[in-house]
């Protein structure tokens, strides 16, 4: 396997492990937050804090979150997926731009 193809391969287990996988939150929530979309408040705007703003995250947030029904262990899973969620699309950006950037296609 080349390494781009193990690179691929990786990433993709990544996502279908955080967004597919056994955890406390539930599957819903884990791909709303992966998206950055759907969420309810408080989740939307820690959400979105760490996908726009993540050095804004604040202790605040996180309390608003278990404030509102979430068990540390949701809140973590949350967060992790919202950062791989905005990991994922960058990285899907950045593999076109290449692919644009050499004529080689989609990536």
């Amino acid at each position: 396997m080349a390494d781009e193809d193990k690179k691929r391969a990786a990433q993709r287990a990544l996502v279908d492990r955080v967004l597919n996988g056994e955890g406390k939150a539930s599957a819903e929530q884990r791909a709303r937050a992966f998206r950055n979309d759907g969420l309810s408040p408080p989740l939307d705007a820690l959400v979105g804090k760490v996908v726009d703003r993540p050095a804004e995250v604040t202790s605040e947030d996180l309390a608003a979150a278990k404030a509102a029904g979430c068990t540390e262990d949701q809140v973590f899973e949350l967060v992790v997926c919202a950062a791989v969620g905005q990991s994922d699309r960058l990285y899907e950006a950045g593999l076109a731009a290449l692919a644009e950037a050499t004529g080689q296609g989609e990536a």
